[in-house]
């Protein structure tokens, strides 16, 4: 059965053995560890989406997919974000 809503087959509760739950829990704790290593490393990942919710927030653009689209392709981002990650190294000291 699919849930339309999220497009997701709806769970099964008994579809996973004791150990095969253990095995998935261990890997969504492994993969949240992972992530959050990979997101402290890259500050500049939370810089980019941090100054596009803000864009969106302020523009409130009628069409999200072009607006992102314009957004992540700006040839002066990547300018823009190393500013950012340097003005935020200046306020640290």
């Amino acid at each position: 059965m699919v849930d339309v809503t999220s497009g997701l087959e709806c769970l099964d509760v008994g579809s996973l053995h004791a150990k095969q739950q253990d095995q998935l829990l261990q890997f969504k704790i492994n993969a949240k560890i992972a992530n959050e290593r990979y997101l402290r490393s890259h500050k500049e990942v939370g810089l980019m989406l941090s100054g596009f919710l803000r864009e969106v927030l302020l523009q409130r653009p009628d069409n999200i997919r072009e607006f992102a689209a314009d957004y992540f392709t700006d040839p002066d981002l990547p300018a823009k974000i190393q500013k950012e990650m340097m003005d935020k190294a200046n306020e640290a000291i």
